[in-house]
């Protein structure tokens, strides 16, 4: 007897470091459970990025793609933040995403359910219009979920700016933060990007659950207040991290420095997929790395005053003409400077590297963990500077360096964190942890893992729903 084919569809931003975190989860999700199909549907600004393209080179047979008919940028609004450019792009993109769904829908192997980015989650009010099963897929921590969620009840709790308030703000199941440690969205209550945070976070409801990628180990005690609260399932089913074809520059010259390298000698440093830093703080960062004295891999990108620049657009400059005179020629022996981008994940497990200087997205986040890699925060925007406290305050596997009234690390702050992670007492500590965490993650994505677990009840549910319904 034929196998019967369960059909899904999810919708993402144009946005690679979501992009590819949602195709990793269902590929983890085809991989382990054959009878389903998933159709991925893509918003685009402009074209669809290289490295979008290049990673969709590896999908399985069971997952298709389509990308929407593109949004040109010029017609997105100017000198407006990152996330209002993207918000624009995907309702301009709804019209596209409602004929995309209706066909799906009326093929022979029709649509039962659609997994929505949190960023294009008025997908789910059309989902609705054709009576599928909805849920949000939520790339980052449960932490930021639970801010999400909570978000409305404390929007009416405290009437100030965030960063104002003089008490810590406490979210259910979750540390308590400073108001100036929520993501950049909420830094401004009068702005439209806060207002369409908000309205997105009301329009939680209309799921009838997450998939958020953290596994129950590390977060399982706020989902289980969250599921108290919100009377919803909410799936731990990560970590999901990249495995697939990347775009691999700088892979050869990469691997071929690092083979030569003591074992855990190197930082590694990055800011992802989008992050740049202004020229004042990429200078006082050179000069942190080679007073330092340690060994490191810096994947460079020309400065920028936005901290999220790469996300929309490209430069076509050389970015190492931007780095401090003589800087390189000084750091010959000491590290290797590579621009714009680099094999992140095979660079994180060789053996040579012993720190990860990141900007905390969470992707990176769980590849450091996963790998086992001790970590310097170094938060840029959106929620990861609530990922850099879960890091620093909860789980203990990471430091985070001082900034200055003007935002910006200095030289000697840089160098004695480094130091201090490669060489310190503090560090050696943070190593064992981490090491401890990656076994725990490792065993999260087991067969018989907490986060295979819950992939197993997700489908579970939707089965006895489309059951029930029939």
């Amino acid at each position: 007897m034929e196998t019967k084919i369960t059909h899904i569809a999810v919708v993402s931003i144009p946005a690679f470091s979501h992009q590819a975190s949602i195709v990793e989860f269902c590929k983890r999700l085809v991989h382990f459970h054959h009878n389903f199909h998933v159709t991925c549907i893509f918003t685009t600004i402009d074209s669809p990025p290289q490295a979008t393209i290049t990673f969709l080179q590896s999908l399985p047979p069971n997952i298709d793609y389509i990308f929407l008919p593109p949004i040109n940028k010029q017609d997105l609004p100017k000198g407006v933040p990152l996330s209002l450019q993207i918000s624009h792009a995907v309702s301009q993109s709804l019209p596209s995403f409602h004929h995309a769904l209706q066909s799906l829908c009326s093929s022979n192997n029709p649509l039962v359910a659609l997994i929505a980015d949190p960023f294009a989650n008025e997908t789910l009010e059309i989902a609705k219009e054709f009576n599928l099963l909805s849920y949000i897929y939520f790339p980052p921590s449960a932490m930021t979920l639970s801010l999400f969620l909570h978000l409305p009840t404390l929007h009416e709790e405290v009437s100030c700016e965030y960063k104002d308030y003089k008490e810590a703000i406490h979210i259910p199941g979750c540390l308590p933060i400073h108001g100036n440690d929520l993501p950049e969205h909420l830094q401004d209550r009068s702005s439209l990007s806060y207002e369409l945070i908000l309205e997105r976070c009301k329009r939680f409801s209309l799921a009838h659950g997450f998939l958020v990628n953290s596994f129950s180990e590390i977060e399982g005690e706020r989902v289980s207040t969250l599921v108290k609260i919100g009377k919803k399932p909410i799936y731990l089913v990560g970590p999901v991290i990249q495995t697939g074809a990347s775009i691999e520059l700088n892979k050869a010259e990469c691997m071929k420095w690092l083979e030569i390298q003591r074992p855990k000698s190197v930082l590694y440093v990055s800011f992802g997929s989008g992050g740049t830093l202004s020229e004042e703080q990429v200078n006082e960062l050179a000069f942190g790395l080679e007073s330092s004295g340690q060994k490191f891999l810096w994947v460079f990108r020309a400065p920028n005053v936005s901290a999220n620049a790469l996300y929309l657009s490209t430069s076509n400059d050389d970015p190492l003409q931007f780095l401090p005179d003589g800087f390189l020629e000084r750091t010959k022996g000491q590290g290797l400077v590579v621009p714009n981008w680099a094999p992140q994940t095979q660079i994180l497990s060789h053996k040579s590297i012993g720190g990860f200087l990141t900007h905390c997205g969470w992707n990176s986040t769980l590849e450091s963990i996963v790998l086992g890699v001790p970590m310097i925060t170094w938060p840029l925007f959106a929620e990861q500077r609530m990922n850099a406290v879960l890091l620093t305050k909860g789980l203990k596997v990471a430091l985070r360096p001082k900034f200055n009234d003007n935002d910006i690390a200095e030289k000697k702050e840089i160098a004695e964190v480094i130091k201090e992670l490669m060489l310190g007492e503090e560090g050696h500590g943070i190593s064992q942890r981490i090491e401890e965490l990656k076994y725990v993650a490792l065993s999260a994505l087991k067969e018989d893992g907490s986060s295979t677990r819950a992939l197993s009840q997700f489908i579970t549910d939707i089965e006895n729903f489309l059951r029930h319904k029939v």
